[in-house]
């Protein structure tokens, strides 16, 4: 049979895992390709990530955009080229990115890369019959962030597939038990689901 073809597109390794790992973990009938856009020459994040896709079974690339601390926003011709030259230039069955409103408060290169994908997407840039947006909110820093029940497609997982998502933040990622990574790791995963870019763009 022939498996579903996916790109996963966030700004971080481990944005990979934390919000949309379980769902990857769960879909064995998924060909998941993962791009992240930061970090390729950080000397321990980048083998981190690959470790990572090895756990998740996906392949993938990873960029090396601008990720300081003080999150100057990217140019958006430069984010987006980075995208595309990152990517398989295939049409995928699904895309899964990052909300234009982040999955917490706040990380501005979250919020760029998933305002970037929907544009790519609206544009007929990026070729895709559906796109998930990670549907997470953190009650403007009042807690860890939650996957959004009404959101439209919500996956608990189960304890084993759970645990192996921990296990990718905490023994290959490195995140201490009491870290934010560490806490936040939900053990449901939460998306809004989209089939008509038009949809998207008047959603957020």
């Amino acid at each position: 049979m022939k498996k579903k073809t996916v790109a996963i597109i966030v700004a971080h390794p481990d944005d990979e895992t934390l919000w949309a790992g379980g769902v990857i973990l769960k879909h064995s009938d998924w060909k998941p390709f993962v791009v992240c856009l930061s970090r390729k020459s950080d000397p321990d994040r980048a083998p981190k990530f690959f470790k990572a896709l090895q756990m998740l079974k996906a392949d993938g690339r990873i960029g090396d955009l601008d990720d300081a601390p003080e999150q100057i926003p990217l140019n958006e011709n430069v984010l987006d080229e980075t995208i595309l030259e990152l990517l398989p230039s295939i049409p995928f069955d699904l895309i899964i990115s990052h909300s234009p409103a982040g999955e917490y408060t706040r990380h501005i290169r979250h919020e760029e890369t998933g305002k970037a994908v929907i544009s790519l997407w609206k544009n007929g840039r990026l070729h895709a019959n559906e796109l998930w947006i990670f549907a997470y909110e953190d009650g403007n820093k009042g807690y860890c962030p939650r996957p959004l029940k009404s959101a439209d497609i919500n996956f608990p997982l189960s304890l084993e597939i759970w645990r192996k998502k921990y296990s990718i933040i905490t023994e290959i990622y490195g995140f201490e038990k009491n870290s934010f990574e560490a806490m936040t790791t939900p053990r449901s995963e939460s998306f809004w689901q989209f089939s008509n870019p038009s949809e998207v763009i008047d959603f957020f």
